[in-house]
């Protein structure tokens, strides 16, 4: 297999109202079968993302909440589902005192770029649209696909055989985010050279009419990543308990991890662990000597259960616990 990602020069200024597909197909050739990978920044220069004033206002404007922060440094989740830092407010690239914002909907601009370039050229491509961010446990950053049309964004190998007989069980390639990483190899960050084309995985292209699932499909939805507060946040958000704060820790835990985890705080053991049954699903946890209650309830909290009732218990007390929807 050959793998050819090319990036032309020349491109001029993009500006608002520009128009892509124009200045694209002019500057190089494309056949059936390229995947067409851009910066978001240039689609956001199109569609009049970019604005003067203050960037921690926009920042805030553009998050959904705080994921987490290390002094001035803040991971957030932003409008789109994206977890970045600074919710994608860029100022790099732009003139002194803007700020740019990413494209308010990535796949619908992918999409309408996909239809604009084989209007032009009679084409069919595939688009991608990136940006760039850290990963979790990695020093530095790499692009990943913000938006996608046309084309498959993940292959599923799921049920598959190696060639040792071994079934794959979980191995999902995010090809959508692989090519938006080679792109920027040839694109450089400032080289100027927003877009780049990628010419040998024509199988990831769908037949035009079919713009595929988009890059927001990439996305775990909240509650189903394990890591949806950094460290200390997730701390102070069990140990506050509030409500709203639930849904990033996930679905309820079973009674058996959330009863582990409690001895692991409470180091007395436990003298009764048992279903209630008059009522609502709930479980009687009996607890030796005086535990820290506060302790138990941000446990709780954590593992997507609530403590209902405080009891006397026989040889300590009893928290009545049932499971909590976010």
């Amino acid at each position: 297999m050959r793998l050819e990602v090319t990036a032309p020069d020349g491109l001029p200024e993009v500006t608002t109202g520009s128009d892509l597909a124009a200045l694209i197909s002019g500057a190089t050739t494309l056949t059936d079968g390229d995947i067409v990978v851009v910066t978001s920044k240039v689609i956001s220069k199109a569609e009049g993302r970019v604005r003067t004033g203050d960037r921690d206002a926009a920042i805030a404007e553009e998050t959904v909440r705080l994921v987490a922060r290390r002094g001035p440094t803040r991971i957030v989740r932003n409008r789109l589902g994206l977890t970045m830092a600074a919710a994608g407010v860029d100022a790099s690239n732009v003139e002194a005192g803007s700020i740019v914002l990413l494209p308010r909907d990535p796949d619908a601009s992918a999409r309408a770029l996909r239809a604009r370039l084989h209007e032009r050229t009679g084409a069919t491509v595939g688009v991608i649209v990136t940006d760039t961010a850290g990963r979790a446990w990695r020093d530095g950053q790499t692009d990943i696909a913000i938006g996608a049309a046309g084309l498959r964004v993940a292959e599923d190998f799921a049920g598959r055989t190696d060639s040792y007989g071994n079934e794959l069980v979980v191995t999902l390639p995010a090809v959508a985010d692989e090519l938006a990483g080679a792109a920027e190899l040839v694109q450089g960050k400032l080289g100027g050279r927003p877009v780049a084309v990628v010419r040998g995985r024509e199988d990831l292209v769908l037949p035009i009419g079919e713009d595929g699932p988009g890059a927001a499909s990439l996305i775990r939805p909240e509650g189903a990543d394990l890591f949806g507060y950094g460290a200390r946040e997730a701390v102070i958000r069990a140990l506050a308990g509030d409500d709203a704060d639930r849904a990033p820790f996930g679905e309820p835990a079973e009674v058996t991890e959330l009863t582990t985890a409690i001895r692991r705080v409470h180091s007395s053991s436990w003298t009764a662990v048992a279903l209630h049954t008059d009522g609502p699903a709930a479980y009687d946890l009996e607890i030796a000597g005086r535990p820290d209650r506060a302790a138990i309830a941000a446990v709780c909290f954590a593992h997507g259960w609530r403590v209902v009732a405080w009891q006397p218990g026989v040889s300590g007390v009893v928290a009545r616990v049932s499971p909590a929807t976010p």
